[in-house]
């Protein structure tokens, strides 16, 4: 009895454990309107990886640890922040409670500027090949500040982003979309395609 009373507590923990890692690393999220047609649609569920831009404050780790000198004011991401190409799962910047779904057009320190509709990084055109719905849309170039990224829909005549409300912070970033689980039959991995 002794052994089965054991080996119960044992289970329970070991899917507690594996409860917690699952709940820290991945996390699904529903898309919600048109913006990342044709890649995502609305009510298509995704899962993300959380763990790939988890980041910290280095000023937290100076409160930790008073001797090290910290000067940096960016967050820093032990594994990799946000790639120019990677769809992301963020807090919206003007109403944190929400999440959107976008793609990540330009990181910290690049300029951004579209002309009749052509996204130019750093004065080149980009290869959008998942564009479907292309505008004429012009902007003028921006700059995209220390710790912030420049985020677009695939939609881009139906997008709400970073061309309306600016980029978006790097702590708002919640994770990388890397699969379309349901409905079943739009299941596939989301990967960069095109972009340095």
């Amino acid at each position: 009895m002794r052994a089965l009373i054991r080996e119960l507590i044992e289970t329970v923990i070991l899917a507690l454990l594996i409860f917690l890692a699952l709940q820290f690393s991945v996390q699904n999220f529903r898309v919600e309107g048109p913006s990342m047609d044709p890649t995502l649609g609305d009510g298509q569920y995704l899962l993300a990886n959380k763990l790939v831009y988890l980041n910290f404050d280095p000023r937290d780790l100076q409160s930790l640890l008073p001797f090290i000198d910290v000067e940096r004011d960016q967050l820093l991401f032990p594994f990799h922040s946000p790639r120019r190409g990677e769809v992301v799962i963020f807090r919206f910047p003007v109403d944190e409670s929400r999440d959107f779904v976008k793609r990540v057009i330009a990181i910290p320190g690049d300029a951004v500027e579209i002309r009749q509709g052509q996204v130019f990084v750093n004065g080149e055109k980009r290869d959008e090949p998942y564009i479907t719905h292309h505008d004429r849309s012009n902007m003028a170039p921006v700059n995209v500040g220390s710790g912030r990224y420049f985020v677009m829909g695939d939609n881009r005549r139906a997008s709400n982003d970073s061309r309306d409300w600016g980029s978006v912070p790097g702590r708002n970033m919640i994770g990388r979309a890397w699969l379309s689980y349901w409905p079943l039959g739009q299941l596939h991995s989301l990967q960069i395609s095109g972009w340095p």
